[in-house]
């Protein structure tokens, strides 16, 4: 009788299923978490290059700063230098988020000033990687799965230093 009462009472199911269910509840909740930081950090990094673009569409001509070439694409890791494309470089990189690591930035010019031509961009691409926190606890268990991705992002302008009035079709 004593044993019978002993295997119906049911006080502990609760915890020994709470004890259960809660670390894959954290584990989905973590998951969910990790993934809205990395889009905030794509957003934010996105943000960076829109900034960078519209620093850069503004910027001295070739024509009036050496420094600054009329066309070509520099490619710089982050912080950058502080003169010509690097300008534009350095700006990205002080706006990027610190969750990503390996940053990296590209500016392009296109177009040519002589002989002027109505179609001259910038366009600002950054780069780098996002570490996941999940997957490196995953691969502290021994499962195989990518730690980390690359968030690339990129934004263009119309360069504003270029002439009104141009000869010929654009």
């Amino acid at each position: 009788m004593e044993t019978q009462k002993l295997f119906l009472n049911k006080r502990g199911q609760s915890m020994v299923e709470i004890a259960l269910i809660t670390p894959l509840l954290l584990a989905a909740l973590y998951v969910t978490m990790d993934f809205g930081v990395m889009f905030f950090t794509a957003q934010y990094t996105q943000n960076a290059v829109r900034e960078a673009v519209r620093i850069g569409s503004i910027m001295p001509d070739c024509t009036i700063d050496d420094a600054v070439p009329c066309v070509g694409t520099t490619v710089q890791a982050c912080p950058g230098s502080a003169t010509g494309l690097g300008t534009i470089v350095k700006e990205a990189c002080d706006r990027l988020p610190n969750m990503l690591s390996g940053k990296q930035v590209t500016v392009t010019l296109t177009g040519t000033s002589s002989p002027a031509v109505c179609m001259r961009q910038v366009k600002v691409t950054a780069s780098g990687a996002y570490t996941y926190g999940l997957y490196r606890v995953m691969a502290l268990m021994g499962v195989s799965v990518p730690t980390t991705t690359t968030l690339t992002r990129s934004a263009d302008a119309r360069y504003q230093a270029q002439p009104v009035y141009v000869s010929g079709a654009c």
